[in-house]
């Protein structure tokens, strides 16, 4: 016998949730549909097919969910979209999950905006997958009885971080599985700028949200063995002599547009110890490299390195400029479309680096567009990294702040990895396994929004590749950090 279903759908008097349900009720798999709405939501749906809830992630939703699920397996939808199922898209998850005995089951899907349809393929959820943000789409299969486990597991009664705190520990003991076909097309009205939610976990207002799903996170870290305490390694003081106490590194490739500002923005710094500048020219075309060249001719302050390869990506950059033997004590990050905040950057940094025995610094930076107008979300400062649980934290979002400054002997060793995107955040990751890394919290570094950004708006496939990559580094780390676990519990 098919194994029968509930769904739950989020409702708040949307026509397309309603449009949703009467499509989905076709099935002969759905036994039971219940809408969940806020308590403050005034609609007409029978009393006995809604359930008001508080948040429709809080732990106690969740709770309500599990109780009033009538079957075995639960449909959940958390958006209140138009979505279109494919024939057979029903029976082939409900297949996949019996199968393979997975908690939790996904699609993709195509997504039709503004009328515009497009394809939107998810990824693959695995180990590394622990940030927030995971996209499964608007529609998930779960298994009730893993879910149950799940949304109880711990003592905390989450707000926010009740279903992210569920699908961490469900993901401990049931496979989360995509299935790589397109089963449903959602109609949407989304008008949201990309550029405003690339930065909405750092924006002031979602704080007390990222509190709750830091917790999440560090109790599921802990749960598999890869927390990590606020307990640090020694950092080695090398006797190596240097030429000059720090080094800013610009990678630059065809940026003749704004390479100008950012070397300014070097030159005018005020410090009682010698600086330089490290650019690094990945075969400009655009004549990115004569202005360079003519800033050197000035000024011998200013390395500029033209690779002997063309198979450099960001981090390889970063490579050729800190095995230089011009390459200071400590070395700092400036990409070349920003600029610093004042001419004291350089002094902060390295008075910190002075002050403590940091392996990394991370400042804080203001968003702004190009004439250096704010824009939103302002001046990020990367609250959730905190001296007692930063480290583990930071296999939950997607980037420390900026700029990121090294100690050069440190970061030699790790180096970083040949690529243009996560190259930062995976040099990181590595260094604060073991390392204390030190914070400036005021703004000394300007990250500016144009539509010449590498990210600023990306398309689904780039997302996707990006953001497997990412997952793949926290992956990487999390095995790591067992391992380190496992090694000092040994005799």
């Amino acid at each position: 016998m098919a194994s029968k279903l509930t769904i739950f759908q989020s409702y708040t008097g949307s026509d397309l949730a309603l449009k949703t349900i009467e499509g989905l009720k076709k099935s002969q798999l759905i036994e039971n549909v219940i809408f969940l709405s806020p308590k403050e939501c005034k609609h007409d749906l029978p009393e006995r097919n809604s359930l008001y809830i508080d948040s429709l992630f809080s732990t106690k939703s969740l709770n309500l969910i599990c109780e009033n699920a009538t079957t075995d397996l639960i449909l959940f939808i958390t958006k209140e979209v138009l979505i279109n199922l494919f024939p057979n898209a029903i029976e082939r998850l409900v297949s996949v999950i019996k199968d393979t005995n997975a908690g939790i089951v996904y699609s993709d899907f195509y997504e039709t905006k503004t009328g515009e349809t497009n394809a939107h393929p998810l990824i693959d959820y695995h180990i590394g997958s622990i940030r927030d943000d995971f996209n499964f789409g608007p529609m998930t299969l779960i298994r009730k009885e893993a879910f149950l486990k799940s949304v109880r597991t711990g003592s905390d009664n989450y707000f926010y971080a009740g279903l992210y705190n569920a699908r961490l520990a469900l993901s401990e003991n049931y496979p989360i599985i995509r299935i790589p076909e397109f089963l449903y097309e959602i109609v949407v009205n989304d008008t949201i700028d990309p550029a405003v939610k690339h930065f909405e976990y750092v924006d002031p207002k979602n704080r007390e949200a990222q509190i709750e799903m830091e917790k999440a996170a560090t109790n599921h870290l802990k749960r598999i063995g890869a927390y990590l305490t606020p307990e640090f390694d020694t950092l080695n003081s090398e006797n190596e002599e240097f030429d000059c106490e720090i080094s800013v590194i610009i990678p630059v490739k065809d940026r003749a547009r704004t390479i100008c500002d950012a070397v300014d923005s070097v030159l005018k710094q005020q410090a009682d110890f010698p600086f330089n500048l490290i650019i690094v020219d990945n075969h400009s075309t655009d004549g990115t490299t004569e202005i360079i060249n003519r800033y050197s001719a000035l000024d011998d302050r200013i390395i500029h390195i033209i690779p002997e390869t063309n198979y450099l990506g960001i981090g390889g950059c970063w490579n050729e400029a800190i095995t230089n033997e011009k390459c200071g004590r400590y070395c700092i990050q400036l990409d070349s479309d920003d600029v610093y905040y004042d001419e004291n950057v350089l002094q902060k940094v390295v008075d910190l680096f002075h002050q403590g025995k940091y392996a990394m610094i991370v400042g804080s930076y203001k968003v702004t567009d190009f004439r250096l107008n704010d824009q939103p979300p302002g001046l990020v400062i990367h609250k959730e990294w905190t001296p007692e649980n930063g480290r583990n934290n930071a296999l939950r979002i997607n980037g420390l702040g900026a700029p990121r400054a090294f100690y050069t002997p440190l970061i030699r060793k790790i180096k970083f990895p040949n690529v243009s995107y996560g190259e930062d955040y995976a040099s990181c990751l590595a260094i604060s396994r073991k390392y204390q890394v030190g914070r400036i919290y005021d703004p000394i570094y300007i990250c500016r929004r144009w539509e010449g950004n590498s990210d600023a708006v990306l398309s689904i496939e780039k997302q996707n590749i990006f953001n497997t990559y990412k997952d793949k580094l926290r992956a990487n780390e999390i095995l790591a950090r067992q391992q380190l676990n496992r090694l000092k519990m040994k005799p």
